[in-house]
Parts: structure tokens; sequence; C-alpha cells
């Protein structure tokens, strides 16, 4: 089965000029956990629930703070062209629960481990990449 079977199409997104307040807020109407952002629809970099609280409230940030300041650039992306199992394999192999789905550099959609668990085929794939994901990381000293 092919990603863009599951993948959800036209994402929602903010800006790097976004306040962290605007960006909670889409969140929450939405029900999401976290936010693309983009510039021109090009992804550029993502903020999760856990980026606001961890990058923005721990560290005195405040509703009209530019997340900017707080986002995740490094991000791990997916094809169009992938299966579900390819996609399954790089959500546990990373780690991540979400996956950008980007071609040329712009957000076409987006993949959660939901998205795979609906699949009837990938439930299995779902079910690896969400044990994957779950093993506690090693403590730091």
């Amino acid at each position: 089965m092919n990603i863009t079977e599951v993948m959800t199409s036209n994402v929602e997104t903010c800006n790097l000029k976004s306040s962290c307040g605007e960006v909670a807020n889409k969140m929450k109407s939405l029900d999401v956990g976290v936010i693309p952002i983009c510039e021109d629809g090009k992804l550029i970099g993502l903020i999760t629930d856990r980026d606001l609280v961890v990058n923005g409230l721990a560290n005195n940030f405040n509703a009209n703070t530019q997340i900017s300041e707080m986002i995740t650039t490094d991000v791990i992306t997916g094809t169009k062209h992938m299966s579900v199992e390819q996609a399954a394999d790089i959500m546990s192999q990373h780690q991540i629960r979400r996956l950008p789905i980007v071609e040329d550099g712009q957000l076409i959609g987006m993949v959660s481990l939901g998205d795979l668990a609906v699949s009837n085929a990938s439930n299995k794939e779902a079910g690896k990449a969400l044990e994957d994901i779950s093993v506690p990381a090693e403590p730091t000293k």
C-alpha cells in the first residue's frame, strides 16, 4: 500500500513568525500535537506540543514569543513514492510518531502512527514502530 493512501493531505501549517499562542491555539482547534512550519510551502521544521512546553514555557517564553526559537529543524521526511511499510520502518528507526511527506521540499502530507494503524496492511508495522518508538531512551548523565 502506498503512503498517499493513508496520509493526511492539506495539512495546516504555521510559519516562523507565528507566535507560541497562535501555534498552541491551532493545535487545540485541530486536536493535534504537531504543526509543520513552512515558508512558501517548503517544510523548514516542526513544532510539537512538547517543544512549546520544554523549549518555550520552561525557558520563560510567553504566548507572544515567535516559534522560530523553539522549532525542530532536523526533520526526518518521507516521499509520496514510499510504501506504508517503508514509512513504518523509518518511523521505527528514528523513533518518531509523525512523518511529514514532501515532494521537492514542499509539504504534501503527514503520516502518524494512527494513520498506519488504521491500514489493515500496516497493523503489524504500526505495532512494531510503536514498540520501537516506545523504548525508553538511555538516561543522560
